[in-house]
């Protein structure tokens, strides 16, 4: 049945400002009074930070804060002090400081110990009773943090971002339903209104894991059951349900309700909406990420007067804080093309690199295989950070697009986001600069040359005080210098957001519309730059499968002389390449040669035939296709590749009570941050229950040493790195004490795809150096390797030990890496 109006529950000032939909008796804290200190870190976009905060509480030397007191002493005589701060009437801590690196210290005393609900917004992260969890930057509201108060004096560190609040929930029971951040689709009458896929965070802040535990939706009358995975004790999880539409044959509002239950008993019940659509309305659609598993979704802009094959197909990137429903909205339908529009994961995601260039290249493949358009019209275009993803999916992926169109976009985050702690490239130090390496397929300025084989627009208002229209003006004068086919529009008085024209310029599209891209037949010139097969390897018929010197730039230069069956060009850091020769036809002999190496000769057998060649004491030779066990496009580093193919995190249970917490701590604050920043769902399990078979072909997130994680041997015994108590070896390099830590990238030998990354240290200090989670920070840098001891929260880069890559067979090679001198 349609849902009916009613009137609005009026609960408490509280619950609206924290927005949990419990049990309206539900019993909620707000902190008030607190003491506050800047400047005693610094994190960003990148595998080094500075916490003088975190570097005491782990050192045991963290003493409790006082109005006054001395949190930091830069020198004799600048010192760093907490002073007392107060909230304002709606509960929320402000000041201009909360952004400098500073943290909020709030105490709760309790009358006993019991299990609560943390809500915390406006910060990047909080130690509660000095176990790290996620923060919630960006205020959304809905990160509800299964914690233990314990009898007495309870202290929280909260890392501010910005306007912080903070509640305590005393939930009235320990497994609830939270709809606050569900992920639901449009029921489009006619075309997706049978059964369909949804998803709902299930809280447990319970001691026992939930297993056998299932969710039953009821649309309209019909009814429909889920089994959910474990949701381990002390967490939450973001669980796909399944529900029926088939009831909805009119557009508006239904209710759907779903029920948790355990053995056939309820256990909690909610109720929330969903909205039937005809076939003409923009919708959104969901789908099961094979990143891990977890439920995405994506909107659509349809096709004016119906869908039609062939036809175009646009891919539009949101900008910072933007739904994806919200982005197809902003754009009227096409009479010759259909919309879609990605997620990035989140509104702010990653950037729309990392995760977020995967959920781009996930939804364009689901939109091709939906839509079915006309491949040499496709094209790709967004706004502010949307605008930064046009330029980075344009140049990552040049073969993909007949034009691209960034708006009001910044090119690189090496600049706009420098803000953010982003390393400058003027730095000397060896380690930034290895980390700067590591995030090379960030720096679009250098993949400029990769725009040249479409159209290009950019679309900029003249007066955008949030993202500066000098970084068109930069991409004009850069374009200028090599592009031939570019348009440059600056909008008048435009802002940031000068209406929808913003992103539905009709100029634009009219660009779109007189570009198409080339088949590869007629393509016989290529200029193609990576900095990484792992990300981006193919250009048209010729593919860089592996790198002399990873994670530096490639380039391949090349010219096809089909009437003389002829390839020249000119490489750089290239170790092995394939060219596809079918344009060549059966029984051809192919000529070619490359930076003036000898000439090699190959004859085709079929018009299917491909040639491998390799780099041979600086001469190219015909080889053999690289081993799948080695470095390759299917899996190359570095050590963020490890969270993909639906990876599953691993906590050691085989060190002492310490050790075993840590391990456990970092894996749920690690799934906690995921769920946040990714809208994501993993498993988290304990090393005995971990076995190759059972998860097979699946990323492994390693947490704990080989002392610690039972999980080890199986993984990583052939690994030259090695973490033990007290000990790190990395070939014939050895550190010794129980304050290292290690961050590492190693391919599981069973899988062709698949890697492990280990979080590690040699003891309970080096764990904790090792507790930040930087690599969800999108397009930060880390190579496959990175040794460093927990001096580094004082004194970044000159705590690191090591740094580097593995070379093409995974061996350590002097050549890759850095070691402190």
């Amino acid at each position: 049945m349609k849902i009916k109006k009613t009137m609005m529950n009026k609960s408490i000032l509280l619950i609206l400002l924290f927005g949990h939909q419990f049990a309206s008796g539900q019993q909620t804290y707000v902190f008030t009074k607190g003491l506050f200190v800047n400047g005693v870190h610094h994190y960003g976009r990148e595998a080094l930070y500075i916490d003088t905060v975190a570097w005491q509480l782990y050192n045991q030397v963290l003493q409790k804060p006082e109005a006054g007191k001395t949190a930091k002493q830069d020198s004799i005589t600048n010192r760093i002090r907490w002073t007392s701060v107060t909230a304002d009437s709606a509960g929320v801590f402000k000041s201009r400081r909360f952004g400098a690196g500073g943290y909020l210290y709030l105490t709760y005393t309790a009358t006993r110990q019991q299990n609560v609900l943390l809500n915390i917004k406006g910060n990047s992260a909080v130690y509660f009773n000095g176990v790290l969890h996620a923060g919630d930057p960006y205020g959304a509201g809905w990160l509800y943090i299964p914690v233990t108060l314990k009898k007495g004096l309870n202290e929280l560190y909260v890392r501010t971002y910005f306007q912080t609040s903070a509640a305590i929930i005393f939930p009235e029971k320990p497994v609830m339903i939270s709809t606050t951040d569900s992920t639901m689709p449009h029921v489009v009458l006619k075309k997706q209104n049978g059964v369909l896929q949804g998803a709902v965070v299930i809280i447990n802040s319970g001691l026992q894991d939930l297993k056998n535990y299932q969710l039953k939706s009821i649309v309209s009358g019909k009814t429909l059951l889920t089994n959910i995975p474990v949701i381990p004790a002390m967490s939450s999880r973001k669980v796909i349900f399944n529900f029926d539409a088939g009831g909805i044959s009119s557009t508006g509002k239904y209710d759907c309700g779903i029920t948790l239950q355990n053995k056939n008993k309820s256990v909690d019940e909610k109720q929330f909406i969903l909205e039937a659509v005809d076939s003409s309305a923009k919708y959104s659609t969901t789908f099961i990420s094979q990143v891990d598993g977890s439920l995405q979704y994506y909107s659509v802009t349809p096709q004016l007067n119906g869908t039609k094959d062939n036809a175009a197909l646009f891919l539009s990137v949101h900008g910072a804080g933007v739904e994806a429903i919200g982005q197809a909205k902003a754009y009227q339908s096409k009479d010759w093309g259909t919309l879609v529009a990605a997620t990035n994961r989140r509104p702010r995601g990653f950037n729309w690199e990392d995760w977020g260039r995967l959920d781009a290249l996930e939804v364009l493949n689901l939109a091709k295989e939906k839509f079915k358009p006309d491949p040499q019209r496709i094209y790709l275009t967004g706004h502010s950070m949307g605008g930064h993803g046009t330029w980075f999916l344009g140049a990552a992926y040049p073969g993909n697009w007949a034009a691209i169109a960034p708006c009001s976009g910044y090119p690189t985050l090496k600049d706009y986001g420098s803000a953010d702690g982003k390393i400058p490239d003027s730095s000397k130090d060896v380690f930034e600069q290895m980390l700067l390496r590591a995030g090379n397929q960030s720096d679009v300025i250098s993949l400029a040359n990769n725009y040249k084989p479409f159209g290009v627009y950019v679309l900029h208002g003249d007066s955008d005080k949030v993202v500066s229209v000098n970084y068109a003006r930069q991409m004009k004068k850069l374009l200028a210098a090599f592009h031939p086919d570019f348009n440059y529009y600056e909008y008048p008085d435009g802002e940031h957001w000068f209406g929808d024209q913003s992103v539905d310029w009709k100029p634009l599209f009219d660009f779109f519309k007189w570009h198409t891209r080339l088949a590869d037949t007629a393509v016989n010139q290529i200029d193609f730059t990576t900095s990484s097969p792992g990300i981006s390897s193919t250009y048209r018929w010729a593919s860089i499968l592996q790198q002399q010197h990873p994670l530096q730039y490639s380039n391949l230069k090349l010219v096809r002389d089909r009437n003389q069956h002829r390839i020249t060009g000119t490489t750089k850091n290239i170790h092995m390449l394939q060219f596809r020769l079918k344009d060549f036809g059966a029984n051809t002999t192919v000529t070619i040669s490359l930076d003036n190496s000898d000439t090699i000769s190959y004859s085709t057998v079929s018009a299917n035939d491909s040639i491998i060649l390799q780099l041979k004491q600086n001469k190219w030779v015909a080889g053999a296709a690289p081993s799948l066990n080695e470095k390759g496009p299917q899996r190359y580093g570095t050590f963020k590749e490890a969270f993909n193919h639906h990876m599953v995190f691993v906590y050691g249970t085989a060190g002492d009570n310490k050790e075993n917490e840590w391990s456990l701590n970092k894996a749920r604050y690690d799934a906690e941050t995921w769920y946040y920043r990714g809208n994501g769902a993993v498993d988290v399990i304990a090393d005995k229950e971990y076995s190759l078979t059972k998860y097979k072909d699946r990323g492994i997130v390693l947490y704990g040493n080989s002392n610690t994680n039972s999980a080890w041997k199986g993984l990583l015994n052939d690994c030259p790195i090695q973490v033990e108590r007290n000990k790190i070896t990395a070939g014939d390099k050895v550190w010794s004490g129980g304050d290292l830590g290690a961050y590492f990238v190693w391919p599981v030998k069973s899988s062709f795809i698949t890697s492990v990354a280990v979080i590690s240290g040699t003891g309970l200090k080096g764990m904790q150096a090792a507790s930040a989670n930087q690599y969800f920070a999108g397009a930060s840098g880390f190579p496959d390797f990175m040794i460093y001891d927990i001096d580094m929260l004082q004194s970044g880069a000159h705590g690191v030990k090591m740094a580097g890559f593995f070379n093409n067979e995974w061996k350590l090679d002097s050549e890759e890496f850095k070691l402190q001198q």
